[in-house]
């Protein structure tokens, strides 16, 4: 595909392998940022092709507009690019310096084949191709003056499991990422039982292990799916969550959950959350036994709450990153104004790997937030999640340079903002 969609007005296509590859190992070349530990990353889950038509820039639609019956509506070029939270979150690593590797499954066709050219043969060396199954895809529709909506196939992502991972690419990685299992089928049946399988043998390789979710949808089998039960059963083999708020609320406490969407009524959900809010379901999930909770709560930026000093310790990435800066914290980040807004899709896996990032190098949780949300702003700025973005010497270069943050409204009388560091600490910050 034509990697920069601001180029040209022709159709985007698929490039010669030589072209993709030689693109990827562009984005692979370390930020020179000296510290943590540079380990490869392995981010595995949800996969798919998203198919993006381009609507006409400025114009205002209605639905009557896009869906009338025998009526042509005229689009622009197309997005073709894989999606996902592997492609997502590992594409953005990538760009940030870091060597990754994607495990997914995928089918034997041309969606298939489109995937592994777009990654390039090293990143595509976890993926595992099934003859029979088609390749997951998704239809993103995105009208100017219309909420985004999606048409989506998940096929090989329902059918992902334990023997779809190569633990022996696990054991070359320091840390391990997953996305998106309430869109896989096995990774919520069975009170979870594929998706505890997977993070337990993860483990007991001494690999750090990161989960993040999407929105179950409340009619169909995830939402239905206890998740209470989920999260209690994979969480003592689970190093880093994150969540966003209205998924967590939706996960661990329902009624708190329709409350404050009815009370955002059509406005962003996520402004309707407390800061109590975040940390009483953040401390559901450090007594489950998550060492790392990261909430992403949108425009309101980023949450962090970890837990005491043993479990901390016990995660290899944090005892690279000085596991005691890592103890015992709760913290507020700001989020950044973007300049331009292209399209919010995949902003949040973004902002995960930025996050998972600057935990593999040493960060401090500080630094390691904001360079997260900047990375986040960065995504939201171009119509796919991870090309506006640079190398971490970049993102760090942009922080410095003294960007100001969006306001943030919170108890003042018990968060306070460190003015050094800028950012909140709450009412049981450690301070590391």
């Amino acid at each position: 595909m034509c990697f920069n969609p601001a180029e040209k007005g022709q159709a985007e296509c698929l490039p010669p392998p030589v072209v993709a590859v030689n693109y990827l190992l562009t984005l692979c070349h370390g930020s020179g940022i000296p510290v943590g530990m540079k380990q490869r990353i392995m981010v595995a889950g949800h996969l798919c092709l998203d198919i993006t038509p381009r609507f006409a820039a400025g114009g205002r639609y209605r639905m009557a507009d896009v869906f009338c019956p025998g009526k042509l509506t005229e689009v622009e070029n197309a997005v073709i690019r894989p999606g996902g939270a592997v492609a997502n979150t590992g594409l953005v690593l990538s760009r940030l310096g870091q060597e990754v590797v994607l495990a997914a499954r995928i089918g034997n066709d041309m969606f298939g084949e489109a995937i592994r050219r777009c990654v390039g043969g090293a990143m595509a060396a976890g993926l595992r191709t099934v003859d029979g199954e088609n390749t997951s895809y998704t239809i993103v529709l995105a009208p100017p003056g219309i909420d985004r909506f999606f048409l989506h196939y998940a096929s090989t992502n329902d059918t992902f499991g334990p023997e779809d991972i190569d633990y022996e690419l696990v054991r070359e990685c320091g840390l391990f990422h997953f996305g998106y299992p309430p869109l896989m089928k096995r990774m919520h049946q069975n009170a979870g039982a594929a998706l505890v399988e997977i993070f337990r043998r993860v483990k007991e390789l001494g690999v750090t292990t990161s989960l993040d979710t999407s929105m179950p949808d409340a009619s169909g089998d995830a939402g239905r799916a206890d998740w209470n039960v989920i999260l209690r059963k994979v969480a003592p083999h689970t190093d880093v969550f994150a969540p966003s708020i209205e998924e967590l609320a939706f996960m661990l406490d329902r009624p708190l959950f329709e409350k404050r969407k009815a009370a955002a009524a059509q406005g962003d959900p996520v402004t309707a959350y407390e800061s109590g809010d975040c940390e009483a379901l953040s401390d559901k999930l450090i007594n489950m036994g998550i060492g790392i909770v990261l909430v992403k709560c949108g425009i309101r930026g980023l949450y962090l709450r970890t837990a005491p000093a043993e479990s901390v310790r016990r995660i290899p990435a944090a005892a690279s990153a000085g596991a005691d800066g890592w103890v015992g914290r709760q913290i507020w980040a700001p989020a950044f104004e973007a300049e331009t807004f292209g399209s919010a899709l995949g902003a949040g896996d973004a902002t995960v790997a930025g996050f998972l990032c600057c935990l593999t190098r040493g960060f401090s949780p500080e630094k390691a937030l904001r360079i997260a949300n900047m990375v986040g702003c960065r995504s939201v700025q171009t119509v796919d999640a991870s090309s506006g973005i640079g190398s971490l010497e970049q993102v760090v270069a942009l922080l410095d340079g003294g960007i100001a943050a969006k306001p943030l409204e919170l108890d003042l009388e018990s968060w306070s903002y460190a003015e050094q560091l800028k950012v909140y600490l709450g009412p049981k910050d450690r301070g590391g």
